[in-house]
């Protein structure tokens, strides 16, 4: 069940992601159209407040912590790391690659890069964020 509601809220925070992420660089006028990778972490910024607020209060609302001011700074940490390896798969689809279009940037960074970001999120989130090990447990 959790990856099902995980898939939801994935997928909400996905959209909010791909919207920001093509307004901010390949919209007209786009005010990041040279700073793909930046326009990409700003717009990780505003999935990342969507995703979590979707994981704590459907996802893994039934593990509860004692310490939410802890849960935020692993779960920014984390999500960190997600948002950074879209990053870097869409840097080396850019720089590297020297793929410029809005094409190859949606699918290095919202598709492949985005992709594995989310299996890194799923495991962590669940191993290091959403733990349940607190004093607050529902039943």
């Amino acid at each position: 069940m959790e990856l099902l509601q995980f898939g939801v809220v994935g997928g909400i925070a996905y959209v909010a992601n791909f919207t920001a992420f093509n307004l901010l660089v390949h919209s007209s006028p786009a005010p990041l159209a040279a700073h793909p990778v930046l326009g990409l972490v700003l717009a990780g910024v505003i999935s990342t407040a969507v995703a979590f607020a979707g994981n704590r209060l459907f996802t893994w609302s039934h593990r509860k912590t004692s310490s939410l001011s802890r849960e935020i700074a692993t779960f920014l940490t984390l999500n960190a790391v997600g948002v950074a390896i879209a990053a870097g798969t869409l840097g080396i689809s850019r720089y590297l690659l020297h793929f410029d279009s809005s094409l190859a940037d949606n699918i290095s960074g919202n598709v492949i890069g985005v992709g594995l970001g989310t299996i890194f999120r799923y495991w962590s989130y669940g191993k290091f964020v959403f733990t349940g090990d607190g004093k607050h447990h529902q039943q």
